[in-house]
């Protein structure tokens, strides 16, 4: 297939070069989830090969995905859980590329079904092996649906979306390093804004910058909150999408760090909220916490790659957590929660150990100052 867009190349460059190195004589696994996604594989694939590397290119259809998860039963995913697993071990590098037409194509798997295919592919497959043990990258790709969730026409998005795909994470790099060694010698975080008076610490706990290795696009510095130590209310402000299923303005009490109370935005989202809940212990304690940065992003479209990038937010996961920032919280689910603190959300205050260090989305220490957007411009 053609490649879609010439833009394509540039970003494979950034993909293969920058974001996971990849280096002579190893192999590249390629996911490409939707057909959409085709040309920006095949992009990917020459920079591969020009570098030296072998790629393979694995496209995924979501209708066939649903098709399996509904029908397969535990010991037909164990034997592919099996086949994806030597695949994986294989690979020195993985990028995938998530361009599905119908972002709600899994909204009606049976539950039970989707908890069977997180704990026996998802988790040892990409959660114990993938991120583990390989460079890793992946991201969107600017299709029709992406573009209606964006409500912008595909042309304009398609603008944006390179513009933030290809932006100077260079720069953004070295910008960082001052969020990075601040939140290193943090132990108190007290977060407040409408709905929200939060508190924790993340005292001994990793911090990771996060500049266009991991995610395209980027712009976020992340470590966990000390597993029982989250006390108070959030409310995330922004709608999200969770293995198919919309969700808007979760709220979440805390108590030693578990969540007591969770609350969705109507009787039947508070009611699947809490059944994601309670499928395993650590669902309902927090895996990470994040301050995102990224310039160009400033309004949710139920992406989670785009809306934990916002600038002027924060982010929280509820479940598993990474091992480079780990607090020990172990879950089948890593579910990422977006709050906007700009004024035009509402507002509201980050504070390190008492001090505050970002007001109404702006970084208020002037080493910080950097990460600020007008520093991009």
């Amino acid at each position: 297939m053609a490649i879609h867009d010439a833009r394509d190349r540039d970003l494979a460059k950034v993909l293969v070069g920058h974001s996971v190195k990849a280096k002579k004589g190893e192999l590249v696994y390629i996911e490409a989830v939707g057909l959409d996604t085709a040309g920006l594989a095949q992009a990917i694939a020459e920079e591969v090969a020009r570098v030296g590397a072998a790629p393979h290119i694995a496209l995924v259809e979501p209708e066939h995905r649903r098709s399996f998860m509904i029908n397969a039963n535990e010991a037909v995913m164990k034997r592919l859980s099996d086949f994806e697993l030597l695949q994986m071990k294989d690979a020195q590098c993985f990028i995938g590329i998530r361009g599905a037409q119908n972002i709600f194509e899994y909204s009606d798997v049976p539950r039970k079904q989707l908890s069977l295919y997180n704990k026996t592919i998802v988790q040892p497959v990409h959660m114990n092996q993938r991120v583990r043990h390989t460079r890793w990258c992946v991201l969107r790709y600017p299709n029709a649906s992406m573009a209606q969730l964006s409500q912008s026409s595909r042309t304009a998005f398609a603008e944006f979306y390179y513009r933030v795909c290809t932006l100077d994470y260079a720069a953004m790099a070295k910008a960082v390093k001052p969020l990075r060694d601040l939140m290193a010698k943090t132990d108190r975080v007290t977060i407040t804004g409408p709905g929200t008076n939060l508190e924790f610490s993340i005292k001994g706990i990793g911090v990771i910058p996060c500049t266009g290795t991991h995610n395209i696009p980027d712009g976020e510095c992340f470590t966990a909150p000390v597993r029982d130590s989250i006390n108070g209310t959030v409310q995330f402000n922004t709608p999200t999408v969770y293995e198919g299923a919309p969700f808007d303005n979760i709220q979440l009490t805390f108590e030693k760090g578990k969540v007591i109370k969770a609350v969705g935005a109507s009787k039947d989202q508070t009611a699947r909220l809490n059944k994601l809940l309670d499928q395993d212990e650590g669902a309902r304690y927090v895996g990470e916490f994040a301050i995102a940065f990224n310039p160009f992003i400033l309004q949710p479209m139920r992406d989670i790659l785009f809306d934990e990038k916002i600038a002027g937010s924060f982010h929280m996961a509820l479940g598993n957590a990474y091992d480079d920032a780990d607090n020990g919280n172990r879950s089948s689910i890593h579910w990422d929660m977006v709050c906007i603190q700009r004024p035009d959300y509402g507002g509201g205050e980050i504070a390190f150990d008492g001090k505050v260090i970002r007001k109404d989305g702006q970084f208020v220490p002037k080493n910080l100052a950097g990460l600020n957007p007008e520093a991009f411009a």
